[in-house]
C-alpha cells in the first residue's frame, strides 16, 4: 500500500476549480506540506477542500503524472466507460477499450489499476475531510452543523466508492453464505503523515459482508448529516452536483438491490416519492441535466474541470467514436423500433451506418455531466424489488416497469406490457432487466447488473460470467439496418464465472507493497 500512499501524499489537495485537471489548479499544495491549522482554518478553505474532493471524483489522475491529465476516475467519466465496456451492449471500436471489452487485463493495465488507485486517493480525500472538518468544529472555526454537512457529503463519496470498487475486484454478495469471501480495504482513516503511513500499511482486505455493512452506515450517516435534501423541480448544480440526502436514499436502493434484500430496496425508494419524478420526456435528464425532475446526482462538468480528450464523454462516445452501440442490443425485439430511445439526433447519432448514444454530446467544452444515479433507475430497483419479493406484487412491479417505458413509446395505448405480456414472475423479472439495459444503455449500470446476477435464483434471467461479444472494431452497417434480416456472430468468447478473469486483479504495485492484502484467485 505503500506505493498508493506516497502517491497520496505527493498528490494535491484542490483549493479551487479553476483548471481542467487537479494538478493544474492555482493555490496547491502537496497534502503532507499543509497543515491542518492551514487547510481547515478558515470556512471558506474548508468549503474549498469539499470541491476539492468533488474534483478528485470528476478528474482521477492517469500513470500518475499530471502531464497525462485526468482521465475521469472514477466518477467523472470511467465509470460509465469501464462499466459499458465490460458488457456486451456496446461495441470497441479500436484499441483503446480493448483490454477491457475482451477481458486481457492484467495486474498491471492502467485501467484496472488506475480504477483502484484514483479510487482510494479519493477515499483518503474523504476521510481528510471528515478528520479535518471534526477538528475544526472543536477549534470553534465551523459549527457542528456545517461541519455534518461535509461529513455527509464525504462519508456519501466515501460508501458509493467502496462500493464501485467492489463491484470490479470482489465477486458477488451472495457468492459465499453470509457473504464472507474477500471484498476491498474499507479505509477509514486520512492518511497525510508518516506515522498514519505505518499505522495505515499492510491492511488486509475486508470481507464483501463487512464491506457492505459499512457502506449502508455510511449512506445512512450521510441521509442523516447531509443539509440537503435534493430537489427535482428547479435543481440547481448545488442539488445535482453535490450529494443529497436523496442521494444517499436513492444509492442505498442501488446496493440493496446488489445484496438481493428486496424489502428494503422498496423501503428506501419509497422515501423518495414526491421528492421526483420522471420527465417527460425522456431525453431531458440528458438535455438539462442541471434543473430537472429526475436526475438525482451526477458529476458536473465545466468547460475548465472535465476528464479531457481521452475520457470526457462526449469526447470518447461520441465525438472519437471509440465505442458504439452493439447490434446484440440495437436489434433486440424487446426494443420496439419506433422507440423514442433510438431516435437519431436526439438518443443516437449516426456516423457512417453506425450507430452512437448521443446522451452525451458536447464535443467541443466536454461539459456533459457523468449521470451517477437517475430515478429511473430507482424506479427499475422498485419494481424488481416488487416482482422478486417472495410475496411477490406483480402488478405493482408491472405499474413501474411501465412509468419507464411509455414515455419512450409511440403508443402507449396499444404497446404498453400488460398482465398477458407476461405468464410468470420470472418473465416479469426478465422484462424489467431487458429495460435497464435500454433505458441505461451507455451510463456505465451494465457492468454491476452483470455481475450482481450472477448465480441468480431465477435461472433465466441468471447470467454466468462475462457475456459473449461482438468482435472488436467496427461492427457491419447491415447489422444496424432493422427493416432487414442479419445474423448477429459473437467472436469474443464469454468468460466463464469460475475463471478468474471474471474479476479485475488488484494491482500489483498495491500486492508489491502490502504484504496483508490477498490478491484475487488465479492472478
Amino acid at each position: 500500500m505503500k506505493n498508493i500512499f506516497k502517491t497520496i501524499l505527493l498528490s494535491v489537495v484542490v483549493l479551487g476549480m479553476s483548471s481542467c485537471t487537479e494538478e493544474k489548479l492555482l493555490d496547491l499544495e502537496p497534502v503532507n506540506n499543509i497543515s491542518d491549522a492551514k487547510a481547515f482554518s478558515t470556512p471558506s478553505l474548508i468549503q474549498s477542500y469539499m470541491s476539492g474532493v468533488y474534483n478528485a471524483a470528476a478528474i482521477g489522475m492517469y500513470n500518475s503524472t499530471s502531464t497525462n491529465g485526468g482521465r475521469g476516475y472514477v466518477w467523472g467519466a470511467a465509470f460509465v466507460e469501464q462499466g459499458e465496456a465490460r458488457g456486451e451492449d456496446v461495441v470497441n471500436m479500436a484499441t483503446f477499450y480493448q483490454l477491457t471489452y475482451t477481458a486481457t487485463y492484467d495486474a498491471t493495465t492502467a485501467n484496472n489499476v488506475f480504477y483502484w488507485v484514483d479510487g482510494y486517493k479519493l477515499i483518503n480525500r474523504c476521510n481528510l475531510m471528515i478528520e479535518g472538518t471534526t477538528d475544526a468544529v472543536a477549534k470553534g472555526v465551523i459549527t457542528q452543523a456545517v461541519a455534518d454537512d461535509y461529513i455527509g457529503q464525504a462519508k456519501f463519496l466515501r460508501a458509493i466508492t467502496h462500493f464501485e470498487l467492489l463491484t470490479y475486484f470482489a465477486r458477488p454478495y451472495n457468492f459465499t453464505a453470509g457473504a464472507t469471501h474477500p471484498g476491498v480495504i474499507y479505509r477509514e482513516v486520512g492518511v497525510n503523515t508518516a506515522a498514519e503511513l505505518i499505522s495505515e500499511d499492510n491492511k488486509p482486505r475486508n470481507t464483501v459482508a463487512e464491506c457492505y455493512t459499512k457502506v449502508l452506515a455510511d449512506l445512512n450517516d450521510a441521509e442523516k448529516l447531509i443539509a440537503a435534501t435534493g430537489a427535482g423541480a428547479g435543481a440547481s448544480i448545488n442539488s445535482i452536483g453535490r450529494a443529497t440526502k436523496s442521494a444517499a436514499i436513492a444509492f442505498k436502493t442501488r446496493v440493496y438491490l446488489q445484496k438481493r434484500d428486496w424489502a428494503n430496496v422498496i423501503a428506501e425508494g419509497t422515501k423518495l416519492n414526491g421528492r421526483y419524478a420522471l420527465t417527460a420526456d425522456p431525453y431531458t435528464p440528458f438535455a438539462a441535466n442541471v434543473g430537472n425532475t429526475e436526475s438525482i446526482f451526477s458529476i458536473v462538468h465545466t468547460s475548465t474541470m472535465n476528464p479531457q480528450v481521452n475520457a470526457a464523454l462526449a469526447s470518447v462516445l461520441k465525438n472519437r467514436a471509440l465505442v458504439c452501440i452493439s447490434p446484440i442490443l440495437w436489434r433486440d425485439s424487446q426494443w420496439l423500433s419506433d422507440d423514442k430511445r433510438r431516435e437519431n439526433g436526439k438518443f443516437i447519432y449516426t456516423a457512417s451506418g453506425i450507430k452512437y448514444t448521443n446522451k452525451y454530446y458536447d464535443v467541443t467544452n466536454m461539459t456533459d455531466p457523468a449521470p451517477v444515479i437517475r430515478y429511473a433507475e430507482v424506479v427499475l430497483n422498485m419494481a424488481e424489488a416488487q416482482a422478486r419479493l417472495s410475496s411477490a406484487n406483480l402488478p405493482a412491479a408491472l405499474t413501474l416497469l411501465n412509468s419507464i417505458r411509455n414515455r419512450s413509446l409511440a403508443n402507449p395505448a396499444t404497446q404498453a406490457y400488460t398482465a398477458a405480456s407476461y405468464a410468470t414472475q420470472a418473465d416479469l423479472v426478465s422484462l424489467i432487466l431487458k429495460e435497464r439495459r435500454i433505458e441505461f444503455l451507455q451510463e456505465g449500470r451494465r457492468w454491476s447488473d452483470i455481475h450482481r446476477l450472477q448465480g441468480d435464483p431465477i435461472a433465466s434471467v441468471a447470467i454466468d460470467g462475462i457475456p459473449s461479444k461482438v468482435a472488436n472494431a467496427v461492427p457491419a452497417v447491415a447489422a444496424f439496418d432493422l427493416t432487414a434480416a442479419y445474423t448477429i456472430t459473437r467472436p469474443v468468447a464469454a468468460v466463464p464465472g469460475t475463471d478468474f478473469k471474471f474479476l479485475w486483479p488488484i494491482p500489483q504495485l498495491e500486492m508489491n507493497t502490502n504484504l496483508g492484502i490477498e490478491q484475487n484467485t488465479g492472478w
